[in-house]
Parts: C-alpha cells; sequence; structure tokens
C-alpha cells in the first residue's frame, strides 16, 4: 500500500489570485484591516469565489468573523463548475497547497464519510480544475495562521443536488456542525445575470437593473439567514436565481436543528454581464 502524500497544487495561483505569499499575506491583511468583527466566533459562513481582484475585500468581511482560538475543523463546500455531480465528492489529496502554507485534510472525517457510501472521488485533474473551494484556502489559512499546525479541512464538492438528497447530506454533517470546534464555509457568489448566464431577470420598479439584482438577493440571503431551507426551494423556484453555490447553501440549511443557535452571515459579489 503506498503511503505517498498526494498534493494538491495551487492552480488558480498567479491568475485569480496572487502567486507570492507576501503579497498576498499583505492583501489579505489590508482587506480583514477594513472589516469589522460582529458576531464571532462565527459556526458557518456564506463567501464569494470570484478572483480576489473582485472578491477579495468581500470575503475579508466573512472571515473577520473566524475565531482561531476555538476552530479545529474547517469544512469547505463549493459547486461543482467543471463535471457533472449528482452527489457529493471528496478530495484524493492529503494536502491543499496556498502561497501561505499547506493545509491538511482531515483524513480520519473523510474516512467516517466514505463509509456512508454517499461520496464519489474526484480526480485530482477536476480537483485542481475546480475554484469554488480553492478560493476559500488562502483566506482560512490568514484567519487560522495564529493557530496554524492545530486545524485541519474538510473539502467537499457538491453537486447539483435534489432536494431529497440535499436533506440527506444535511442530516449526515448536523453532527459536525453540532461542535463547536467545526467551522462550515459555504462557497457561492450570487446572481450571475446577463445573456452570457442565460438569466436576465429584471424588476423594472427597483429601478436600474443593479438595483434589481441587488434586491433579489438580498431577498435571497434574508431566506438564507432564516435558516429555512424549504423557502429558500420555494425562492429559488419563483425567481430561478442563478445562485452557483446554491446546493452547497441548501445542504447548510438542511443540517439538522441543534441546541445552540447557529447565525450565518452572508456576503455577496454579484456577476452580472449584458
Amino acid at each position: 500500500m503506498s503511503n505517498r502524500v498526494v498534493c494538491r497544487e495551487a492552480s488558480h495561483a498567479g491568475s485569480w489570485y496572487s502567486a507570492s505569499g507576501s503579497q498576498l499575506n499583505a492583501q489579505l491583511e489590508g482587506w480583514l484591516s477594513q472589516a469589522q468583527s460582529s458576531i464571532r466566533p462565527a459556526r458557518a459562513i456564506i463567501a464569494p469565489h470570484a478572483g480576489y481582484t473582485y472578491c477579495g475585500a468581500c470575503a475579508a468581511h466573512a472571515y473577520k468573523q473566524v475565531d482561531p482560538t476555538v476552530t479545529r475543523r474547517v469544512f469547505i463546500l463549493g459547486p461543482s463548475h467543471h463535471v457533472p455531480l449528482s452527489r457529493c465528492a471528496l478530495s484524493p489529496a492529503d494536502i491543499y497547497r496556498t502561497p501561505l502554507y499547506d493545509l491538511r485534510i482531515d483524513q480520519k472525517v473523510y474516512a467516517d464519510l466514505w463509509k456512508t457510501g454517499l461520496f464519489e472521488r474526484m480526480s485530482v485533474q477536476t480537483d485542481e480544475d475546480e475554484h469554488s473551494i480553492e478560493m476559500h484556502l488562502p483566506y482560512t489559512a490568514k484567519a487560522m495562521e495564529s493557530h496554524k499546525d492545530e486545524f485541519s479541512i474538510v473539502p467537499v464538492l457538491v453537486g447539483a443536488l435534489s432536494e431529497s438528497k440535499e436533506q440527506e447530506y444535511g442530516k449526515l454533517l448536523s453532527k459536525y456542525l453540532a461542535d463547536p470546534s467545526n467551522l462550515f464555509i459555504i462557497s457561492s457568489d450570487f446572481c450571475h445575470w446577463g445573456q452570457r448566464f442565460r438569466y436576465t431577470y429584471y424588476d423594472e420598479s427597483q429601478g436600474e437593473i443593479y438595483r434589481s439584482i441587488e434586491h433579489l438577493d438580498k431577498m435571497g440571503m434574508s431566506i438564507i439567514e432564516q435558516l429555512d431551507p424549504m423557502s429558500f426551494t420555494n425562492y429559488l423556484k419563483k425567481y430561478r436565481n442563478t445562485i452557483c453555490g446554491r446546493h452547497p447553501i441548501g445542504v447548510l440549511l438542511n443540517v439538522s436543528a441543534t441546541e445552540e443557535q447557529v447565525w450565518i452571515q452572508v456576503f455577496r459579489v454579484p456577476r452580472w454581464i449584458q
């Protein structure tokens, strides 16, 4: 049996964000310095996965809520952009590289998830092609740097799940969210508007197009923050909003209720092109 350590390279470094550790660190520190800590420690955050030129400042507001003194495991749920999935998939890697430092996948949790039979295994190529999880790795590394040898990550690639599948995965992950040492990061940009995305919903009563998009997204955010999966499903059915992380969000909303109140704070970057 091979003991070879499998590493996922930081494949989007140098294009979607800086490949220079010192430059990236300075950028993250700058964005974080402008953000306020309001509900720390967060148990779950929803943050964007666009290039840092577009979302770096926005994502800082989410990661400012992370408390490294209590967090020991970080679940990162991101949507699949490049391969069709009807279930969720786990990485074949042991290590995720970032320009700051390497992140270690929690193989014990992975082993427990494998035993359920509910997960597929993605290839290294699929893993490195996908950006939805990777865009959260530098921020995770930065937020946790004071305890960088004391935490692990659990990356999960989420497919186009049915409502029943979202409920099934939510129930499965509920025991992990119930543990206050676990943090859930949900990777999602919000409305992708324009002909390129085949979505041109426009509520003229809101004024200009961007106002309509903002109103639509904020409507969805309000529902998400109520932790009501059925209302979120009905919202998506009604407006067809192109929230590319809607299935990871659906999984989170379906996590079984715990004794503790779980606060979710959403940070949005819309993408709209005529």
